[in-house]
């Protein structure tokens, strides 16, 4: 079960920490990572750290204003925004994959979380 918490709602240049746990024993086993969607679009892939938290990956749009992080003592990632832009709202969503091994689309991915709100106006 992912559970992600730290949406909201903050002006254009602003920042949000949003935070995914996780349920059950084998976290630092599984892919994880954030996407989001925007009203009438498709769910697109945000960040993904890897299983070490050595290494991450963003989409081009966030690079530079988001910072992705695992913690697998506490089954939880995070995802903290900066330099929040408009087009940076919609509903955020972690997902896990069954496999250490991140991939950018939605179908790779075994589970996800409820979502949880950003919106970010002008």
């Amino acid at each position: 079960q992912l559970v992600e918490s730290g949406g909201g709602l903050v002006q254009a240049g602003g920042s949000l920490r949003l935070s995914c746990a996780a349920s059950g024993r084998t976290f630092s086993r599984y892919a994880m990572a954030w996407f989001r969607q925007a009203p009438g679009k498709e769910r697109e892939f945000v960040a993904a750290p890897s299983l070490s938290n050595t290494r991450t990956y963003y989409a081009d749009s966030v690079k530079g204003r988001f910072t992705i992080s695992r913690d697998n003592a506490k089954n939880t990632v995070y995802l903290q925004m900066d330099s929040l832009k408009p087009e940076d709202t919609g509903v955020y969503y972690c997902a896990a994959r069954n496999s250490g091994i991140y991939y950018a689309v939605t179908n790779a991915y075994d589970y996800w979380g409820q979502g949880t709100q950003v919106t970010v106006s002008s």
